[in-house]
């Protein structure tokens, strides 16, 4: 019994292992995602991982290393042009393993494994769920915020004041020219009782001419 295993062979020996492993790196590379078992996957990560880091200095001497695992130019050269300006804001994390279920026959736990920024459909979801950062309530505002409200609310409490203080033109204006109901009845009693007192005053003065001119006719006739 080995206890503390922790290096997974993958039932083949170092040489088959190693060539295995950078076989499965280059197709990676050029296809972005490979379909493998997940022990396999989970291998191929923590041998893709360090070459990936690589690639994000471009020089001779770090092409070089990488060429020393991969044996294959061409993927070399997709690696340093393509895929390390689109992995050059992730710090880690390259590679994503995608579990599929047991496969038919010996029931091998099979996955995708995938490099994370080729798949648009994920990246596209992910911006679109991204929330907005909340501010706690607890946070105190800063001086000038605080004194900028102040002197904001002093200044529209003075002008609602001048405001209550002077009456508005408007209501003068409406008042002018649309006289209430009641005042209207109030003039037209007024101008009833003027016209009334103009009456008997009227009266009165005929009244009074008219004993004159009697009084006058007697004389005369005496």
């Amino acid at each position: 019994m080995r206890h503390g295993k922790k290096f997974n062979h993958l039932s083949r020996t170092h040489e088959h292992r190693k060539a295995m492993l950078s076989n499965m790196a280059t197709s990676l590379i050029m296809n972005k995602r490979i379909k493998t078992t997940v022990a396999k996957a989970k291998a191929l990560q923590k041998y893709i991982d360090p070459l990936l880091t690589k690639s994000k200095s471009d020089t001779t001497q770090s092409r070089r290393i990488v060429f020393k695992y991969l044996q294959d130019k061409y993927a070399v050269t997709e690696l340093f042009r393509e895929v390390s300006t689109k992995i050059s804001d992730r710090p880690g994390g390259y590679t994503r393993i995608i579990k599929l279920g047991q496969r038919f026959g010996d029931a091998a736990e099979m996955c995708y494994i995938e490099l994370v920024d080729y798949n648009e459909n994920l990246l596209s979801t992910k911006k679109a769920t991204t929330k907005k950062a909340t501010v706690r309530r607890g946070r105190k505002k800063s001086t000038a915020q605080t004194t900028a409200t102040q002197s904001d609310s002093d200044s529209s409490n003075d002008e609602a004041v001048k405001a209550s203080d002077e009456p508005p033109q408007a209501t003068l204006d409406k008042e002018t020219e649309t006289p209430s109901p009641k005042k209207e009845s109030e003039k037209k009693v007024e101008s009833k009782v003027q016209n009334d007192s103009e009456k008997s005053a009227k009266d009165t003065d005929s009244t009074k001419k008219s004993d004159k001119s009697e009084d006058n006719s007697a004389d005369e006739s005496k």
